[in-house]
């Protein structure tokens, strides 16, 4: 009997080891993950930041592309009134959604504020006008590769929160699926034209 007891006793104890060490484990992958998730929306909102000083760069050269503007095509109020008013909007945007939408407004209108520009050869000569356009042009490109790296962040944060069994961990953090910065003018995803 005594042999009986001490080998029910040794079952217990292994399978009471084997039960707190998968416990351990799965507290230690719960914290991991949980502390994945904090380190990847950290990144999600540097990102965005980034893209955010960029964002800022373009809508303080607006108001001196548009002046440099008036004095050439008064007759084109109706496309720089456009331009300033997607410039406020994009600037009262508040959260990374109404950001998005906001500048895709203002990608728009300074689309149609370039048709104007190409119709008039005496301001596409004037220096102040070309130094502008070329930090605008820069400031687009920043954008763009700010964009680029905050879809990739966001992507990768996106994933894993809804990968099986991480889902759990984003769950009970409550968090929720990040927006990309997607080009929201389907002309723009056309094939560009090139006729000789």
């Amino acid at each position: 009997m005594n042999l009986l007891l001490s080998t029910g006793a040794i079952a217990g104890i292994v399978v009471g080891s084997v039960l707190g060490l998968l416990i351990i484990i799965a507290l230690i992958w719960g914290f991991s993950t949980h502390n994945k998730f904090v380190s990847m929306r950290s990144s999600v909102e540097e990102a965005f930041s980034t893209m955010d000083v960029h964002l800022k760069k373009r809508y303080d050269l607006i108001p001196n592309l548009v002046e440099t503007v008036k004095g050439y095509a008064k007759h084109e109020s109706q496309v720089l009134q456009s331009v300033t008013e997607a410039r406020s909007n994009a600037q009262a945007a508040t959260t990374a959604a109404e950001k998005i939408q906001a500048n895709a407004q203002l990608s728009q209108a300074l689309r149609s504020f370039n048709l104007v520009m190409e119709r008039y050869p005496e301001l596409k000569a004037n220096q102040n006008f070309l130094n502008l356009q070329n930090d605008l042009r820069g400031v687009e490109n920043e954008i763009a590769n700010s964009r680029k790296y905050y879809n990739a962040v966001v992507k990768a944060f996106n994933t894993k929160r809804e990968s099986i069994p991480s889902n759990i961990i984003a769950k009970m953090m409550k968090l929720e699926k990040q927006p990309y910065f997607e080009v929201d003018d389907a002309a723009e995803r056309q094939n560009v034209k090139v006729q000789f």
